[in-house]
């Protein structure tokens, strides 16, 4: 397994070193089978404005899964600690997932629906010019249902993937009242 630290605003000492691998070792002892490689982003804000300005963020690749958690404190150690014990908890909920027999599908998108008329195009969206990170991942098909278990683990607020009945690529976000919402292509 890989385990790749990197620090921002702040230099990653051995003891820091050993301390993350330390709790980690911990943590993953329990799911040797499932993790890949780890990459570990430290951080300290310089603003003394900012009452949390030490933030530890772990991203796990899972076989093909990336389960990601983010902690901010006022001290790095205890942002580690509060990190871990999240990254354990969603890496019990992922293996369980895993265990579960397969459920009954649900819809997660209303089919039938009238679509939203298009925003005004006369107005256009100000973009950046520059393109800052370009990300590359592999995309197999799956289920909405599986997405949404992956939008769980990530933690972000939306899922990009590849639709496994239509072949297209969707968009699961969750809606700002609760449940989630598919974005598909229109020809």
């Amino acid at each position: 397994m890989q385990l790749a630290i990197h620090g921002k605003n702040i230099e990653i000492t051995e003891a820091i070193r050993e301390y993350i691998s330390r709790k980690l070792d911990k943590v993953l002892s329990h799911f040797d089978q499932l993790t890949v490689g780890i990459d570990v982003h430290l951080s300290v804000a310089r603003n003394p404005r900012i009452a949390d300005s030490h933030s530890a963020e772990v991203t796990v690749y899972a076989n093909g899964t990336i389960i990601r958690a983010e902690e901010r404190t006022e001290n790095l150690y205890a942002s580690i600690d509060l990190v871990s014990d999240k990254l354990h908890r969603q890496l019990r909920k992922y293996k369980e997932r895993l265990q579960k027999k397969p459920r009954p599908k649900t819809a997660l998108a209303v089919v039938g629906q009238v679509p939203v008329d298009p925003p005004n195009l006369e107005q256009s969206p100000s973009l950046p010019r520059e393109v800052v990170r370009t990300k590359y991942f592999a995309m197999p098909p799956m289920t909405t249902e599986e997405a949404a278990d992956r939008l769980a683990l990530v933690g972000h607020d939306f899922f990009m993937f590849r639709n496994a009945e239509t072949g297209e690529i969707n968009v699961l976000y969750e809606r700002n009242h609760g449940g989630y919402g598919v974005i598909v292509p229109r020809n």
